[in-house]
């Protein structure tokens, strides 16, 4: 069998080392098989297994610098899209997954899930913007059955995990929503589709939990 391998996708975005880290945590004290490593070559998604792509800061400056690597845009549609492997976005590498974000002008993301990425508008004021800080998981129907998606399997109603944003994911179709989160009203928190999935939330700061999803994640056979 062959050895498994991660790659978290460098792009000038997130604090790169604290996601490697948390999986790399993950492997040695679970012994896992697998490579994890932090890289902004194209070439390295062809040998990836698994792909990682994390994001912080705004919509259109995270999308210009990943257009900015020549190739990366392509070989993420191929690896992901035509290949088929497993990938997980965390926060803005969730939301470029969108047809589009509306952060600072209109700007086209991945369109691998159909939806938009629009202002948070928490219904009680008193709420700051941006969200920060810990806040539960709600998982909705049918996703809170014993069907609930494989990387969400060790989480439940009521998992706390640490959020940083000011945008949120709103999907065309209701099947795509895996978990949301409660902040002066629901809003996504947990995507998914195919062999996609992505978390508006950082599990690499979310302690326990965020670790369990991590693994799951390095789990999960799509």
């Amino acid at each position: 069998m062959a050895k498994e391998s991660v790659v978290i996708i460098d792009y000038g975005s997130g604090n790169l080392r604290s996601a490697a880290k948390a999986f790399e945590h993950v492997r040695d004290a679970e012994g896992l098989t697998v490579d994890v490593k932090v890289s902004a070559r194209p070439e390295d998604l062809k040998k990836a297994t698994r792909i990682v792509l994390p994001g912080q800061g705004a919509f259109g400056d995270c999308l210009k610098g990943l257009s900015d690597i020549k190739g990366m845009r392509e070989a993420l549609q191929e690896n992901v899209i035509k290949k088929g492997k497993p990938f997980l976005g965390i926060c803005v590498g969730m939301q470029l997954m969108a047809t589009r974000g509306l952060e600072h002008g209109i700007h086209a993301g991945f369109d691998w899930i159909p939806g938009e990425v629009v202002p948070m508008k928490p219904a009680n004021e008193d709420l700051k913007i941006p969200h920060m800080g810990w806040n539960e998981l709600v998982i909705p129907s049918p996703s809170a059955q014993d069907n609930r998606h494989f990387v969400l399997r060790s989480a439940k109603n009521g998992t706390h995990y640490y959020f940083v944003h000011s945008f949120m994911f709103q999907c065309e179709y209701d099947h795509h929503v895996l978990g949301m989160t409660d902040y002066g009203g629901l809003m996504n928190a947990v995507v998914g589709k195919d062999n996609m999935v992505g978390v508006q939330f950082h599990p690499e700061k979310s302690q326990q939990d965020g670790l369990k999803l991590i693994s799951d994640f390095l789990q999960w056979k799509p």
